[in-house]
């Protein structure tokens, strides 16, 4: 570690602390960010084009590359998994090296991830997006931005390659926990607080013309969570209408609303046309519709995989079609790839196969961001990282965004726990951290695991553990002494299903349940889970199962069967004692589930947004003692969820009186729906009342009902509050036959309550 401290300082002390050209107006941090822009372009030779449009990685540089000179003007850097202090101090010397030693003094755009923390060995963890998105609290999701944009700026990094807003609708795909939900509306809400947080204001010694001080880059453009079959990268099947009456949204309202710096194109192909070459989707709409100034990444070996996975180019070399192609499309930056197909874009441009045009407007969109981040006057380390990472304030947030994000599914009374309750702690999840994917090497041996967050709370002498089984085995052997454990016990918790791994392991053959490319043909939990359920259950002891995990798990026994069920979508690293809070009562329970439950797999899609017309239900089953009972819709099941988005129970309980909901123009700005809700138990509690709209009669075909708004309010046990829900007109409108958007007049219908099966009001409005 010293020796490489020495290197650096070695370095620093022999670079030139003189900028090239020191009165060229893009040195000028008074200058207007356009014109700076322009004058470092005009100067830029064919060559640092091609290199500003590349992404290497901080892995592959070595301070021998910055003494001699080899390292070439890379436009951006991937600045992660490596340990702290050397990359810290690596990122300042290959600035300094770009700043000074280059030609041109243009400073690399280091980036990193983080959609739950950033990708630090000791960063905060937060819990997965999925858990993140059950709170409905946009306010503490743009503290939760704030939070990684500051741990991240603090190591020099200057662009984030998050939130995702891809929809959780297709939940056999292994990346539903890092997305908000299935929801556009909700995805939007959250994903726009989480820009604003990340991107912050502008860093320290920056320009006057600086915006922020770092750039988030929202993902996957467009529709990529709805892969055929659930498969990783897979073609999404879909037209138009689809695309701008659902998966558009949520990024049209981070980038006008919580302006996004950057966008990452997607994997697959959407309707035939693979996101990474999609002209209509990253020029017409993103550019030319929202006027979007920022720029375009690919996403790793997007370009290269015109090629391997669509076949629109070559696979067999480093086909240069495939950068002209997104180049054209609108794709501006190449991440790291091997091979790196925008390397051919000199010899293309010479060739006259690519516009220089093309290629100036693509470097123009990266200098835009690189000035409005102020990096060339500050584009360092903080000198006090080490102290902003993990900052106990920061911890602390962590632990309040699970207790806000934790989802009572199922409740007789069992809970809350008093704490003279003598209690077993059996499962496979109930000594292990599991975190979301996206989670540096080794990440999973810290945290607070749920066991010990109970005995931090109720000490060891009212806590039996035993594990019961593996997560990935059907091994019973354990099953009598967790039987055993549980009846000594008052009150049973089984702590059951899936996990991911850590961005090595994850990588490397390491098995797992969900994560980037696992993906799943049952949502059923694996191995002998579903058999240790039972078998406590059976003991007759009250039994409390709770679901940690990274997508809805689909297991009806348990809803029917289970005195409580709580779902824990993959948690921070403060999970446990979280947990230990909202059993014992010490938080009260307020998440709301961001995504439907399937009765199994075959009942998707179960998304609670689906169409008028989408979900007739004349219901068959199979009971427990095998007997069948034929319907229709379906002959042995239903397509109908365990549990709809949007539901939730408290240890309180509210009361929802005096809808109203005023008429308007379609030309209004909003409608105000406003309801009065009361707690009317014995403790006080959060709800989130949430606003399902209807378009009762519409030109094409419309959701049965979809969320338009929602707030979350405190409520002491007796109190009662107005609230008012601002719904906005333009989030009425609807693709029309002739592919506009159109607010069309007519009757709406509002349905309010805490959750989409939970809505106790209906209200009509009439716009004209």
């Amino acid at each position: 570690m010293k020796i490489l401290y020495a290197i650096a300082a070695a370095w620093l002390a022999t670079a030139s602390a003189k900028k090239p050209f020191p009165n060229a107006v893009y040195q000028n941090p008074d200058a207007p960010v356009e014109a700076r822009v322009e004058d470092l372009l005009k100067r830029m030779t064919l060559e640092e084009k091609q290199y500003q449009l590349m992404q290497n990685n901080m892995i592959e540089v070595d301070y021998g590359m910055l003494k001699n000179g080899t390292l070439p003007p890379y436009g951006a850097f991937f600045a992660d998994m490596m340990p702290r202090d050397p990359l810290a101090a690596l990122v300042n010397a290959t600035q300094d090296y770009f700043l000074h030693n280059t030609r041109l003094g243009i400073p690399s755009l280091m980036t990193s991830e983080g959609i739950h923390g950033y990708l630090d060995p000791n960063s905060t963890i937060f819990p997965a997006p999925l858990a993140m998105a059950c709170s409905f609290n946009p306010d503490l999701l743009q503290q939760v931005g704030n939070v990684i944009g500051t741990e991240a700026e603090s190591v020099g990094c200057q662009n984030i390659l998050a939130p995702v807003l891809d929809l959780s609708r297709e939940l056999r795909w292994g990346r539903v926990e890092e997305n908000y939900g299935e929801d556009p509306h909700l995805t939007g809400e959250m994903g726009t607080a989480f820009v604003k947080g990340l991107q912050g204001t502008p860093k320290k010694g920056t320009a006057k013309t600086a915006k922020h001080r770092v750039a988030s880059m929202v993902k996957h453009f467009v529709a990529h969570g709805s892969s055929m079959g659930g498969l990783n990268s897979a073609p999404v099947e879909g037209g138009e209408r689809y695309l701008r009456s659902l998966y558009l949204l949520p990024f049209k309202k981070a980038i006008l609303e919580g302006g996004a710096m950057s966008v990452m194109s997607a994997y697959h192909a959407y309707d035939g046309v693979p996101c990474t070459a999609n002209h209509h989707t990253l020029t017409d709409i993103l550019r030319g519709e929202w006027g979007f100034q920022g720029f375009v990444e690919s996403d790793m070996r997007a370009v290269d995989q015109l090629c391997s996975l669509h076949y629109t180019c070559d696979p067999s070399f480093n086909d240069p079609a495939a950068a002209v192609m997104a180049l054209n499309a609108g794709v501006d930056v190449e991440m790291v790839s091997d091979p790196m197909h925008f390397a051919n874009i000199e010899d293309q441009v010479k060739k006259g196969n690519l516009d220089i045009k093309v290629v100036d407007e693509a470097v123009r969109r990266l200098l835009r961001a690189k000035f409005l981040l102020g990096m060339f006057e500050n584009p360092w380390v903080s000198n006090d990282y080490n102290t902003t990472i993990h900052a106990p304030a920061h911890v602390a947030l962590s632990q309040q965004v699970d207790e806000e994000s934790m989802v009572l599914l199922e409740n007789d009374g069992v809970l809350p726990l008093a704490k003279d309750t003598k209690i077993a702690v059996i499962g496979p999840q109930a000594n292990v951290m599991q975190y979301g994917d996206y989670i540096y090497p080794g990440g999973f041996d810290r945290g607070v695991t749920p066991l010990a967050g109970l005995q931090a709370k109720v000490g060891n002498s009212k806590i039996i553990y035993e594990q019961g089984c593996e997560l990935w085995s059907n091994d019973q052997s354990g099953f009598d002494d967790a039987v055993a454990a549980a009846k000594k016990a008052d009150v049973a918790l089984v702590m059951v299903g899936t996990w991911t791994r850590d961005q090595t392991l994850l990588w490397n053959g390491a098995n797992a349940t969900t994560g980037e490319h696992v993906d799943v043909n049952d949502l059923g939990l694996v191995g002998a889970q579903l058999d240790l359920v039972k078998a406590i259950q059976n003991t007759g002891v009250p039994t409390v199962v709770i679901y940690i995990s990274g997508k809805p798990i689909a297991e009806p026994w348990i809803k029917n069967h289970a005195n409580a069920v709580l779902q824990v979508f993959y948690p921070g690293e403060m999970g446990g004692h979280a947990l230990a809070n909202i059993l014992y009562g010490d938080a009260n329970p307020s998440g709301k589930l961001s995504v439907s439950f399937p009765t199994y797999v075959g009942s998707l899609p179960v998304y609670y947004n689906f169409l008028n017309g989408g979900r007739a239900t004349d219901a068959g089953m199979i009971t427990e003692n095998g007997t069948m009972v034929f319907g229709h819709q379906y002959a042995l099941g239903t397509p109908n969820a365990l549990w709809y988005f949007g539901h939730g129970l408290s240890y309180t309980t509210f009361n929802y009186t005096g809808l109203s909901a005023a008429n308007a123009t379609v030309s209004a700005k909003e409608v105000n729906v406003s309801v009065t809700v009361k707690n009317t138990g014995k403790r006080d509690g959060k709800e989130v009342v949430q606003v399902y709209i209807r378009d009762y009669i519409s030109s094409v075909v419309t959701p049965f009902q979809a969320l338009k708004g929602f707030t979350k309010v405190h409520l002491k046990a007796g109190e009662s509050k107005r609230v008012t829900v601002p719904i906005k007109v333009e989030e009425l409108a609807v693709w029309t036959v002739n592919n506009g958007y159109k607010v069309e007049p007519g009757q709406f219908i509002a349905y309010v309550g805490g959750g989409f099966s939970e809505t106790t009001l209906q209200t009509s409005f009439w716009l004209h």
